[in-house]
């Protein structure tokens, strides 16, 4: 499987935190079945959409355990 079809198995989505005025969450679903979640807001959606992202690329290359 390319790297790319590897990224594509993953979606991630943003949420505005309930509990923090203007932080943001985010959610890692592999075929629609979540995986992974931050648990603490961060205070812009650009660092949640960063860590997102570099938590896709821990998981695609097997660097953290779910």
């Amino acid at each position: 499987m390319s790297e790319a079809q590897q990224r594509q198995s993953f979606t991630f989505e943003l949420v505005p935190s309930q509990r923090a005025a203007g932080g943001y969450h985010w959610a890692i679903r592999k075929h629609g079945k979540l995986v992974q979640r931050s648990d603490t807001p961060l205070s812009t959606e650009a660092k949640a959409r960063t860590q997102a992202l570099a938590m896709i690329d821990r998981l695609r290359i097997g660097q953290v355990n779910w």
